[in-house]
């Protein structure tokens, strides 16, 4: 009798294991909404999950745009694997999102009053690509828009925020370490249909010349990545593929030599200069050791994206933040300063060490100095006699 009863306890338990098992096949197919391969999936801002697919057309990782929808303040706090992956081997990245809608609209609405202070890029010593090239398009100049930090509070927040944005920080952070800051002035870049691009430029080894510029290196060691100079475009429209505009040549970063005859052009070897595909709010992050250029615009809708450029806390290839008149100040305009939090006004500190009291932007966003013990800031104070060696 135990023997049978622990065969009919044995044959329930296989049987409510299948019932369970129908159940659940029955309900996941009855409702879609269950079935992942019916779940919407949207690009998000390069977070890494469990579930992230790389992708080497564009150079981006895709996970569930839910992460973005239920935490909408919640972003990565550090480079992920796949980032720094993604960025050493090509020497550029996307990030999926980083404005919302809404940002982008209030950039647009922010431009659209300033229309008339765009400057075309007409004159013939200002045209960046040779006619007849891919990048120089049907021949219409390329609009400069300049000012974006000195519209006010309301037309300026969103352009100011790419300073210490968070979900770009981490990212910044990896790329060009604590103590970032920016580098050149921010402007828009503007073109209509047909609108010229630009040839091909940059390169660790200069693309045309062949010579080492070290100006635009990029080093990576023990797993540490540094560009002496990132840029950083904010796309405020889409580019489709085959729309135009920013175009590179990935891993031209390490290349040894410069290009053969025709390519800075697109004229030659077109098959290895890519335009990514990005959307409206994505930004796109590349070393200036990284061959880029544009590709003639063949959109309707105006081409329109803000061009950022960030370097490590020690080192300048520009110098607006150096002024030119009576004061010699190490400032930026001083519009720029306005309405900034703190995270946003480190960005803006002129080059020098971390360790000589540079504010760095901590993972929650709070800003800290980075110090020297007392007994040395006193001993500089003694021998120089002033509070900086």
């Amino acid at each position: 009798m135990p023997f049978y009863r622990g065969k009919t306890l044995s044959l329930f338990m296989l049987l409510l294991h299948v019932s369970r098992r129908t159940v659940f096949t029955t309900a996941f197919s009855t409702f879609p909404t269950l079935s992942r391969s019916s779940i919407s999936f949207r690009s998000t801002s390069l977070s890494v999950s469990t579930l992230s697919v790389p992708s080497s057309a564009t150079n981006q990782t895709n996970t569930f745009s839910t992460m973005a929808e239920i935490q909408a303040n919640h972003f990565p706090t550090e480079m992920s694997q796949a980032e720094r992956y993604l960025f050493d081997l090509n020497g550029f990245l996307v990030v999926r999102n980083v404005l919302t809608p809404d940002e982008v609209a209030a950039c647009h609405a922010a431009i659209d009053q300033h229309m008339n202070d765009a400057v075309a890029r007409e004159d013939p010593a200002l045209r960046n690509a040779v006619q007849g090239s891919p990048m120089y398009g049907a021949g219409p100049p390329r609009l400069d828009l300049g000012g974006i930090f000195e519209w006010g509070e309301e037309q300026s927040k969103v352009f100011k925020s790419i300073l210490a944005h968070p979900r770009l920080v981490p990212l910044f952070h990896g790329l060009l370490g604590k103590g970032y800051r920016l580098d050149h002035i921010p402007f828009v870049l503007m073109n209509n249909k047909g609108g010229e691009g630009f040839q091909l430029h940059g390169g660790t080894v200069d693309c045309t010349s062949g010579e080492y510029n070290h100006h635009l290196a990029y080093t990576c060691h023990n797993g540490n990545i540094r560009s002496a100079l990132l840029g950083c475009n904010v796309m405020l429209v889409d580019h489709n593929p085959g729309d135009g505009g920013f175009c590179v040549v990935p891993g031209s970063h390490k290349s040894n030599f410069k290009m053969p005859p025709g390519m800075v052009d697109g004229l030659a070897h077109s098959e290895y200069i890519i335009q990514p595909a990005t959307k409206a709010g994505d930004v796109v992050l590349f070393s200036e050791g990284t061959v880029h250029g544009a590709m003639g615009w063949t959109s309707d809708r105006q081409r329109r994206c803000a061009l950022y450029r960030f370097a490590p806390a020690t080192m300048a290839y520009g110098r607006s933040y150096f002024q030119e008149d009576a004061s010699r100040s190490t400032s930026w305009p001083s519009k720029f300063y306005d309405d900034l939090n703190d995270a946003q006004k480190a960005v803006l500190e002129p080059p020098y060490a971390n360790r000589l009291d540079r504010p760095n932007i901590n993972e929650d966003g709070s800003v800290e100095l980075t110090q020297r013990s007392e007994r040395k800031r006193r001993h500089d104070k003694e021998v120089f006699k002033t509070k900086y060696f």
